[in-house]
């Protein structure tokens, strides 16, 4: 019998996996804690920073950046030298 998976039961699976990985993780940094392994957390404390940079520096930023189609130009710059804005005007 073949199941079929909607999004509603997706997002409900994974915000339940994020929250049993982050009880997991606060249990364990509970236990380093209490047993005063304070150069343990340093350490795991470095490579979460360091894994959560790469992730940023690898994620592609820029496809979701042109989302709209809106083609207006801040002529600001234009305004404020005196210059006329030469966007939209056809050329003769």
């Amino acid at each position: 019998m073949k199941r079929t998976r909607n999004i509603a039961g997706d997002r409900r699976r994974r915000k339940l996996f994020t929250a049993l990985w982050s009880g997991v993780l606060a249990i364990i940094t509970i236990t380093l804690i209490y047993k005063e392994m304070t150069a343990l957390l340093y350490i795991l404390a470095t490579l979460g920073v360091t894994a959560l940079l790469i992730v940023v520096a690898m994620s592609d930023l820029t496809s979701r950046e042109n989302i709209s189609n809106d083609s207006t130009i801040n002529d600001s710059a234009a305004i404020g030298s005196g210059i006329t804005s030469t966007f939209g005007k056809k050329q003769s």
